[in-house]
């Protein structure tokens, strides 16, 4: 055997034992961070446009002039959307109704990118990888969904 074999066979043992170590990582800490990143961006949208309980007049505003959706009047659409960018992080972060808050999320996601900002798909492809996540895999063992299921197991 050679140096150089030696050190090719060194090298990808080392690679071995990397990618061992990194595919031992519980799945858990995936989803949460999953559900972190994705409530975080529609939680902090959310509070801009509210002030207490109530939505903010310039949020009337984005909905009636910069997000004009069709089909659903901007008031409507402000409060609709206002909500669910409150509870559906809501339900990301407790970790209940997860694949539920997900998928609402992801269509609202669809709704963004479909008729607000058609330029943004690269932003709006890195939310919908989390939630796609959620919405296959599921919350992970650190969610209320995971304690239910455990509950009420046959």
């Amino acid at each position: 055997m050679t140096a150089a074999t030696h050190s090719l066979n060194g090298l990808a043992g080392l690679v071995q034992r990397v990618i061992a170590l990194m595919s031992s990582l519980p799945e858990w800490i995936i989803a949460v961070a999953a559900r972190i990143a994705v409530a975080g961006v529609f939680w902090t949208s959310a509070r801009l446009k509210v002030d207490g309980f109530a939505l903010k007049d310039s949020t009337y505003f984005l909905f009636e002039y910069e997000y004009a959706l069709p089909l659903i009047p901007s008031d409507w659409a402000a409060v609709m959307g206002t909500i669910a960018e409150h509870v559906f992080p809501i339900m990301l972060i407790l970790g209940l109704g997860t694949r539920f808050g997900a998928l609402g999320l992801l269509v609202m996601t669809a709704v963004i990118q479909t008729f607000v900002y058609p330029g943004a798909w690269n932003l709006h492809l890195l939310w919908a990888t989390g939630m796609l996540y959620l919405i296959i895999r599921g919350p992970g063992v650190l969610s209320l969904d995971h304690l239910i299921a455990r509950r009420y197991a046959a």
